[in-house]
């Protein structure tokens, strides 16, 4: 899907600089953004950016510094889990 916006020139200057350009910059920050609320999930920002592999995108969200929350709790849970299914 093609979108088009409008930045205003100066902006779009300083985009142009970094490296891929104001379409890359622009796609990269949907998919961090969209990957931050919960839209998204890493193998779909793969997709979205191109990226080779699990560990790039990893390496991507990383540097995005795109964390999801996960508290004590949501770990207390994941470990109850995890022993559950492997005393079955």
């Amino acid at each position: 899907m093609n979108i088009a916006i409008d930045i205003p020139a100066d902006i779009g200057h300083v985009l142009a600089a970094q490296a891929g350009g104001v379409s890359r910059a622009v796609l990269e920050a949907v998919a961090t953004e969209s990957y931050r609320s919960g839209t998204i999930i890493p193998a779909q920002v793969q997709q979205m950016l191109g990226l080779n592999s699990r560990w790039e995108t990893e390496s991507f969200l990383h540097r995005a510094e795109a964390f999801h929350d996960y508290s004590t709790d949501d770990l207390e849970k994941d470990i109850a889990a995890i022993r559950a299914a492997s005393r079955k």
